[in-house]
């Protein structure tokens, strides 16, 4: 007996390409998308399609539809939708913690696989993150500062925990906006350093134990990362 084929429903396949825009970045968080009228005709399927498709992505928290204005881009994954759309990301401290803990256990990891190249490139953030910080923009900053704290993960060699840290990356990068200043304590760039410093080592311990402690001293300090 023949297998039998099962049809990919049409909203599923259209919600799924308004997924791809979204995780490109070609639909970018805040962004307003365009009508369904424009949609349907982009896609060649009814409004009807359209409807549904963006109302599935809305129930995920991805976009919010806003009476009378149109429909925004609220997050780009569903967990970090989920936390947007229930507020559950409201606490920094919340927020810290949670980065603590998955950080410190990135780093360990790392001491543990790092690879040369991502040793080097773990260093050449942090030389960036201080010309960044010399320059006094404040948003670069906070992107190279998080490229830094990727980079650990990346370093980790665990592809799970990484796909979980990216899902996470807008909660994780909202909460070094909210505790960035420039100029920043010297402690919160020295625990960067020890970080990295036990990293290189392949002090598995000590690398877990730094990166708790960075993320104490920006507690302490309420300043940048």
């Amino acid at each position: 007996m023949e297998s039998l084929v099962r049809q990919v429903p049409l909203v599923l396949q259209v919600s799924e390409q308004f997924r791809a825009r979204i995780e490109s970045g070609e639909w970018a968080r805040g962004a307003r998308i365009p009508g369904e009228h424009q949609l349907a005709t982009e896609f060649g399927v009814s409004r009807g399609t359209v409807r549904e498709a963006l109302r599935s992505l809305s129930l995920t928290g991805l976009l919010e539809p806003r009476v009378g204005d149109g429909t925004y881009v609220r997050a780009t994954n569903e967990i970090s939708g989920v936390l947007v759309r229930d507020e559950l990301s409201a606490s920094l401290t919340d927020v810290l913690d949670a980065r603590a803990g998955i950080e410190a256990a990135a780093a360990r990891l790392a001491a543990r696989h790092a690879t040369p190249e991502s040793l080097a490139a773990l260093a050449e953030v942090l030389e960036t993150r201080a010309a960044t910080l010399e320059s006094g923009d404040m948003d670069a900053f906070v992107a190279v500062d998080t490229d830094f704290h990727r980079g650990v993960v990346v370093a980790s060699g665990n592809p799970l925990l990484l796909r979980l840290y990216d899902a996470l990356a807008e909660v994780m990068t909202a909460s070094i906006h909210q505790t960035a200043t420039i100029p920043e304590d010297h402690r919160l760039g020295d625990a960067h350093v020890d970080v990295l410093d036990a990293i290189r080592a392949g002090d598995p311990e000590a690398a877990s134990q730094a990166s708790y402690a960075l993320i104490e001293t920006v507690k302490l300090t309420g300043s940048g990362q």
